[in-house]
């Protein structure tokens, strides 16, 4: 899932990605098809260490797809709407 992201402002030899629980799992989860539970994939991300830097990455990155930092594609728009 996090293979091809760079290292983060100047971060040492580990990465918040490398942390995340998500790297730990099933990647499916994070990626259901349309209609499908995140529930599992929400269950993860709220005891993730790096929930707030993932969600970070999301947004910075326009990530439309997938659950990251614990929020849905429809989540994470609601979510920048109200922090404009």
């Amino acid at each position: 899932m996090f293979e091809s992201l760079a290292r983060r402002d100047g971060a040492d030899s580990e990465s918040w990605h490398q942390q995340a629980l998500c790297t730990q799992t099933d990647p499916e989860a994070f990626f259901p098809d349309k209609g499908g539970s995140t529930r599992e994939a929400k269950r993860i991300c709220s005891s993730c260490d790096v929930k707030k830097e993932c969600l970070d990455y999301a947004l910075s990155h326009d990530q439309r797809f997938g659950i990251w930092g614990g929020l849905s594609p429809r989540e994470r728009r609601r979510f920048e709407r109200g922090a404009a």
